[in-house]
């Protein structure tokens, strides 16, 4: 089964909605910016455990919204608290002092005896080292994928590529930034893994383009082997994506309010991969490569025809 899209006669369309979302993303993120958690801004960690008593999480925050009139840093926009289901709780709240550390855990106090069973504090050096380390793991990631690419196809299919990745990107990263999501370390997991998912998606369109231009249909235009190449892959590529989706979304329901930022980056960069991989990819690859010719039989000549199996003609110099 296959679909009928016209992608390169509607590029202009297609390009043009990705365009229009690439830069509403930037703008927000510039505007409103990303709300960095304690991996990246720096805080403490408090997990503890009450003895004599079961609590709520409604009760923790009410108690802590008393004490964020005295210790505004502990507001409910700073901070963050988990309940698991043995009753351990996590209070993550911005860098303290000593004193204000006291108060905090004096406050917790108010609800019952407890036992601290972990106490931890990352300060705002470490947390711009984790920044630093999360933006050359991007990048080296993009320049590997840049690499690969360009080995097994041309190096304008890397830039297509890329320029898809950096699309689903920044696209997912204005929307945490439009919901002011807290921003921590399992948001990188989670745009790693649209990286890996989005290019997965795009390198199989890759693959039937290449067989099409290698062994099919002389005769064809480049615009004709492109469309073609895509439609035998939407479907493909679709219900994939769909099927990621549902698991996405059942954990997005049961997984509780700490998975949220992960879930939703990853709900978002799914969809985004799912369009950039079939309406903005191979359009890239198009108009970088229409100058060349659209005589396929000038560019390729069949792999049977050599006896060594290499291709002797490439598309793209």
């Amino acid at each position: 089964m296959k679909v009928n899209l016209h992608i390169i006669k509607r590029i202009k369309l297609y390009l043009s909605i990705s365009t229009v979302l690439v830069t509403l993303s930037i703008i927000v993120f510039f505007t409103k910016g990303l709300n960095y958690g304690i991996d990246f801004s720096g805080g403490n960690l408090f997990q503890l455990k009450y003895t004599e008593t079961t609590v709520t999480l409604n009760q923790i925050n009410e108690n802590l919204d008393k004490l964020a009139e005295e210790l505004p840093q502990v507001n409910s926009n700073s901070r963050k608290v988990q309940i698991s289901n043995d009753g351990t709780v996590i209070v993550r709240v911005p860098e303290l002092n000593e004193a204000d550390k006291d108060k905090v855990l004096e406050s917790l106090k108010n609800l019952g005896a407890y036992n601290l069973d972990k106490e931890d504090k990352v300060g705002a050096s470490i947390g711009d080292d984790l920044k630093k380390s999360a933006i050359y793991s991007l990048g080296i990631g993009a320049i590997l994928i840049v690499i690969y690419i360009t080995m097994r196809f041309e190096f304008s299919f890397a830039v297509g590529g890329i320029l898809s990745l950096l699309h689903d990107i920044i696209i997912a990263v204005g929307f945490v930034a439009l919901m002011g999501y807290e921003v921590d370390t399992p948001f990188i997991a989670a745009i790693l893994t649209i990286l890996g998912y989005s290019i997965n998606d795009t390198i199989v369109i890759y693959d039937r383009i290449r067989e099409n231009l290698k062994r099919k249909h002389k005769g064809w235009t480049l615009e004709e082997c492109m469309d073609e190449s895509v439609n035998q892959t939407a479907i493909r590529s679709i219900n994939t994506s769909v099927t990621t989706l549902f698991s996405v979304i059942a954990i997005l329901i049961f997984g509780g309010a700490s998975l949220k930022t992960f879930i939703m980056t990853l709900l978002i960069g799914i969809l985004a991969g799912t369009y950039s991989s079939i309406f903005v990819a191979t359009p890239i690859v198009y108009l970088l490569n229409k100058r060349k010719g659209n005589n396929m039989q000038d560019m390729f000549k069949d792999d049977d025809e050599n006896n060594d199996g290499k291709r002797v003609e490439k598309i793209l110099v």
